[in-house]
């Protein structure tokens, strides 16, 4: 056997996961039901609301009736949602692994159609608590007094909504509006396959692929944490000769996504995108400015970094784009699957409690799909499935970062069981929330090999995380830059491709200054992450969770076992309060910009451990 064809049977061998025992197939007689059922429950839902006439009223003083309507439309909401989602996810679970698959893009589709009807439902509800008030309903509805953090938000957010009928026009129109534009940009880019030209001048696959002329992008990607630099190259030079071949493609559905977007928020009378994403991530405007003035103050800090790692991998200047992710030359070969696992394992094992088995568990279950493949979508997730099971992706490369992406989305999992004793509208995460788990997770890993490794194997673990760090501070701060600037001009008009590609390379510019060598900048990042399609702003956020992780492991240090005493709770209750009542549990002060510097003073002791290890690598 070839090495070429032991890395396509290692690559055939990773797990994929496998939800055969929610529906036998998509033909089967449950899921026809649990199709049906999404409508009728949605037509009762419907119905509940004008039966009790859930809608903005006037102020008035409650009555048990109020009381009991609340219950009634709350309890009903939870039972929908959890349906729905069950059946969702069954979907999603093919149309994110096999794009190919008609079957399941149309009943995406179809279901979304019905999902989309509970959109203006949440707005009168949402102006019916405005109302009457969500501290005066607790008083006489149990549920409402159970779920009064997402109904208090819920009830704020009716300042900033259209009328009822216009809320349900514009659920009507974002089927064939937003979401068709996202679900377009993810076929098409999933689907995308890259002739690659290899460093001996032929169109040919290296060991670390599959025997073919072309890989799906996603192989081509992953690539970038390849051992061998020409490769590294190849695979950058590869991309850039490609995205333009459905560039135009991606803008239509970028000019869409955020044009959509200017006229909403501008009707629902938000003062920027920005607000609305503070908002929708219960984050206070105090609190970002605080995060963003002390990521401003770091930048310097990680460019030097990226000097650093450039000069071990021989570059006399800044750090060229397809090196950010390289490993270092003294760095550990490719990880086998098993061994990547087992780091993740003993990371977990070294805190116990719950997290203590979970990777076993997340295995036996099949809940996990790790590698790439033609028609499966870039990047990671996990999201919920039923109970406390979680569906977990993956595109593993082999690298030490495809581990550390292993515990991050691990940590979602085990943020999810914590979830799963809540109702849904209980844990309906914001996204900042939602990555406190993963991140904790991510730096368990980090921290267990630190303790253990030293010299160059220690250089080498600080380099992965160093680059994971700059992805989510540096790289995070150029999406933010971008798609600011992509919403002011969209307000005037549409852009075409090699505007978007103008403004993404200013963008990196400005937040990669002279640690990266501009003239490598990867001008189609707007293309490649899909993010950009399905939500706004949707980036930020991840900053928000790394750091204020750095801050939770900095506590959990100083005392394991007053912090595994509430950490756990904490985690159930992140849908239910906002970033300053849930930091507020561990005694932090978000809005105090020295809170954030704290965090990153963490990075800089690390880039320092890294600068000196460097000087003792580098050749005399």
């Amino acid at each position: 056997m070839t090495a070429v064809e032991s890395k396509q049977t290692a690559e055939d061998s990773l797990p994929r996961w496998n939800v055969s025992d929610i529906h036998e197939s998509f033909e089967s007689r449950s899921f026809g039901d649990a199709m049906d059922r999404c409508g009728a429950d949605m037509s009762r839902l419907e119905a509940l609301f004008e039966e009790h006439g859930i809608r903005a009223t006037e102020s008035r003083p409650v009555t048990e009736a109020d009381g009991r309507a609340a219950d009634a439309v709350i309890i009903a909401s939870n039972q929908l949602r959890e349906h729905a989602d069950l059946t969702a996810a069954y979907i999603l679970a093919t149309t994110t692994t096999d794009s190919y698959n008609e079957t399941a893009e149309g009943l995406l589709g179809e279901f979304d159609m019905v999902d989309v009807r509970q959109r203006p439902l949440t707005a009168r509800l949402a102006a019916w608590l405005s109302s009457l008030g969500v501290d005066a309903l607790a008083t006489v509805s149990e549920q409402v007094a159970e779920h009064y953090g997402p109904l208090d938000k819920l009830a704020r957010r009716a300042e900033h909504q259209m009328g009822e009928s216009e809320e349900g026009l514009y659920a009507d129109l974002v089927s064939t509006g937003s979401s068709a534009w996202d679900q377009l940009h993810g076929v098409v880019t999933s689907q995308l396959m890259v002739p690659v030209k290899m460093p001996d001048g032929d169109t040919t696959v290296v060991e670390t692929t599959v025997v073919e002329t072309t890989m799906p992008m996603a192989k081509v990607r992953g690539l970038a944490t390849h051992g061998d630099q020409a490769v590294r190259k190849a695979a950058y030079d590869a991309e850039m000769a490609t995205w333009p071949t459905v560039a135009p493609v991606c803008a239509a559905a970028m000019n869409a996504v955020k044009g959509e977007a200017n006229v909403v928020n501008r009707r629902r009378g938000w003062q920027s995108p920005l607000d609305a994403s503070l908002f929708a991530n219960s984050v206070s405007r105090a609190t970002f400015d605080a995060m963003q003035e002390a990521i401003t103050e770091s930048l310097a800090d990680l460019r030097g970094w990226m000097r650093s790692k450039a000069r071990l991998l021989g570059h006399d200047g800044p750090l060229p784009w397809y090196d950010l992710v390289a490993p270092l030359p003294f760095s550990p070969p490719a990880i086998s699957w098993d061994d990547g696992v087992q780091i993740v394992r003993n990371a977990f094992a070294s805190y116990g409690g719950g997290l203590n088995g979970l990777v076993d568990r997340a295995l036996n279950e099949k809940w996990v799909d790790a590698g790439p493949r033609a028609g499966k979508q870039g990047g990671a997730f996990c999201m919920p499935l039923v109970g406390d099971r979680s569906l977990v992706f993956l595109n593993w490369s082999g690298s030490v970062d495809s581990a550390q992406t292993t515990a991050h989305e691990l940590g979602h999992a085990y943020h999810n069981t914590q979830l799963a004793q809540r109702t849904a509208m209980q844990r309906s995460l914001p996204m900042a929330l939602a990555e406190t788990a993963s991140i904790f997770c991510e730096t368990l890993v980090v921290e267990e090999g630190l303790q253990r490794l030293t010299g160059n194997d220690r250089l080498a673990l600080l380099d992965v995380d160093l680059q994971g760090t700059a992805q989510v501070v540096v790289d995070i701060r150029s999406r933010f830059l971008f798609e600011t600037e992509v919403f002011a001009r969209r307000q005037r008009r549409t852009l075409g491709v090699s505007e978007f590609n103008a403004l993404m390379q200013q963008a990196q510019a400005d937040a990669y200054g002279d640690g990266l060598l501009q003239s490598t900048a990867h001008p189609y990042m707007w293309a490649v992450k899909p993010h950009y399609y399905s939500s706004h702003f949707y980036n930020w956020p991840y900053t928000y969770g790394l750091l204020f992780g750095l801050g939770l492991f900095a506590q959990y240090q100083q005392d394991p076992e007053r912090f595994k005493a509430h950490y756990d709770d904490a985690l159930s209750r992140a849908g239910m309060n906002t970033a300053e009542e849930l930091a507020a549990v561990f005694g932090f002060d978000v809005t105090d910009q020295a809170f954030w510097t704290a965090s990153l003073d963490v990075v800089r002791d690390r880039i320092a451990s890294y600068t000196a290890l460097a000087a003792d690598a580098l050749p005399a």
